[in-house]
């Protein structure tokens, strides 16, 4: 046997090995953490008590659409949203991206006022704080302005700066999309 002949066959093993390790760690690393603080099914049922509601469609054409893009500041790809009624209460279960990745808000609006936002999956690496009741609790019973924007300024968190737009341009949305539905005149 040749002396290369035996050194490259258990080499390109390792080689193999060392890659497979490298790529497992590369893509762990990209995988970022997914949190779920709440499952839909029990947020909608937190919302509405023993009523569940069943679920509405609400179809995004034409200026709705461009009007939830404007609020969003980004083309939005779907083109419905799946939303709950009962009476004058809503709730919304809506994905927005922060940073890179998707975070899953429950909001529940009634009289035209926020009554509750929750955050239901948390999947970036860092602004998880958005979850917390000190921050959630912000938007209690917030309006729309009529500016079209919020009637109460929210406080930021440091390090979290993408996640709180990112839950306040829904919360701004949902006011909107609430009075839509309920077939308020829009401001």
């Amino acid at each position: 046997m040749k002396r290369g002949t035996l050194w490259r066959k258990p080499m390109s093993a390792w080689v193999v090995i060392l890659w497979v390790v490298c790529s497992s760690i590369a893509v762990g690393m990209t995988v970022a953490t997914q949190i779920q603080y709440q499952t839909n099914e029990d947020f909608i049922a937190q919302a509405f008590g023993r009523e569940k509601p069943q679920w509405k469609m609400l179809r995004l054409t034409g200026a709705l659409k461009q009007q939830v893009e404007d609020i969003l500041t980004h083309p939005y790809a779907g083109t419905r949203l799946r939303y709950w009624v009962s009476g004058q209460r809503t709730a919304w279960i809506i994905d927005e991206i922060g940073k890179e990745m998707p975070i899953t808000m429950g909001l529940v609006v009634e009289g035209n006022a926020i009554e509750q936002v929750k955050i239901l999956v948390y999947r970036e690496e860092r602004g998880g704080e958005v979850h917390q009741d000190f921050f959630t609790r912000q938007f209690q019973r917030v309006t729309l302005a009529e500016s079209g924007g919020l009637s109460s300024n929210i406080d930021g968190i440091t390090g979290a700066t993408l996640s709180v737009d990112a839950v306040t341009r829904v919360a701004n949305l949902v006011l909107v999309l609430h009075r839509r539905v309920l077939g308020e005149p829009a401001q």
